[in-house]
């Protein structure tokens, strides 16, 4: 186990044979491979930040355990992976990939206002903003350029108003699980890991969980997932919309073991060292009710924060509560307080 911060570890030091607290760069991570000689590395349980070393792993001829780099690069490349998308006949928002602001503005008289403009390769939303003009659109972009140089920007038809939700799944390259669907309170817009979600959902029609369960299982074969992978929905009038898909454990995997209690993790791992297939699982989640994953801000440490919610991620961890209904005042509270959010 590599890892930078020894907080995240401190309740399970003796889970791995070896621990190092290193920073989490090429260089640290190339001479520790160096030194141990490993089969194999796994990035998925390691966040976004692992899989930016993806590329250098495969460069440098190290096996990438589970999925392969190939899958990986293609979910990070936004363009990429919304013409896959197109070639499964997958809904999802009109969008266009530009390199400069002439490009950008010429585009967006196309998909049409508002749009959200993202960088590709990038962490927690960085750099994402919902813009409603030309003139926010061109000195956004300019900015991204500054910041990322070389990187490209894409430019999504932003859906005002939808419901977002995600799915967290298990797959061995053939065959998939969906360990949870969890719809946020929040709309589209506000950045998953700041909204409030709920396992199992709790207001999504039959049609949309099948569409969502359908476009998950087709995602992750075309995308051939040895492991784990999040996807996450915006749906607007009964129609579902991928936003993203990261093949990796998103932060939610955590949440929807808790919830369940089931361990995902250990099956994921699993399929990925290519021991077992899915049918030698039995999975038996147990929940009653339902969990809510809450997210924990720290904006009482840093003071000048803008402490408005949006595309870019402002939360610093979350919690789980459990509701036995909805009903519950908690529950009843923060979904009044939704309609903050759509009256914008």
């Amino acid at each position: 186990m590599i890892n930078c911060n020894p907080e995240t570890v401190s309740t399970d030091f003796d889970i791995s044979d070896k621990l190092y607290f290193e920073p989490v760069f090429w260089e640290h991570i190339y001479d520790i491979i160096l030194h141990e000689k490993p089969e194999g590395v796994i990035v998925q349980l390691g966040g976004q930040t692992a899989l930016k070393l993806s590329e250098k792993l495969d460069r440098y001829g190290i096996k990438i355990i589970g999925t392969s780099y190939k899958s990986l690069d293609l979910a990070e490349d936004r363009g990429s992976f919304s013409t896959l998308l197109k070639d499964l006949n997958i809904p999802y928002p009109k969008f266009g990939v530009i390199e400069d602001a002439d490009q950008a503005v010429q585009l967006s008289r196309e998909l049409g206002f508002p749009l959200l403009v993202r960088p590709s390769y990038v962490l927690g939303g960085q750099g994402m903003k919902i813009v409603i003009n030309e003139q926010e659109l061109e000195q956004h972009v300019v900015n991204i350029l500054n910041d990322i140089p070389g990187n490209k920007v894409l430019l999504d038809h932003f859906l005002e108003k939808a419901i977002e939700a995600e799915a967290d799944a298990i797959c061995d390259g053939e065959n998939s699980y969906i360990i949870g669907i969890m719809e946020h309170i929040e709309p589209a817009g506000i950045h998953s890991g700041d909204s409030n979600a709920v396992l199992p959902p709790f207001d999504l029609s039959k049609n949309v969980i099948e569409q969502i369960q359908t476009i998950t299982t087709r995602i992750a074969k075309a995308m051939n997932v040895i492991g784990l992978i999040n996807i996450q929905f915006a749906i607007k009038n009964e129609v579902v919309y991928v936003i993203e898909a990261n093949p990796r454990a998103s932060r939610t995997v955590p949440f929807i073991a808790k919830a369940y209690n089931e361990p995902y993790v250990n099956y994921a791992t699993k399929l990925m060292l290519g021991h077992n297939k899915l049918s030698d699982f039995t999975f038996n989640p147990q929940l009653k009710g339902y969990a809510i994953k809450i997210p924990v801000f720290s904006f009482n440490k840093f003071l000048d924060v803008n402490k408005e919610l949006g595309p870019e991620m402002k939360s610093t961890g979350e919690a789980i509560y459990f509701i036995d209904d909805l009903n519950d005042e908690f529950f009843t509270t923060i979904y009044g307080e939704r309609n903050l959010y759509l009256s914008k």
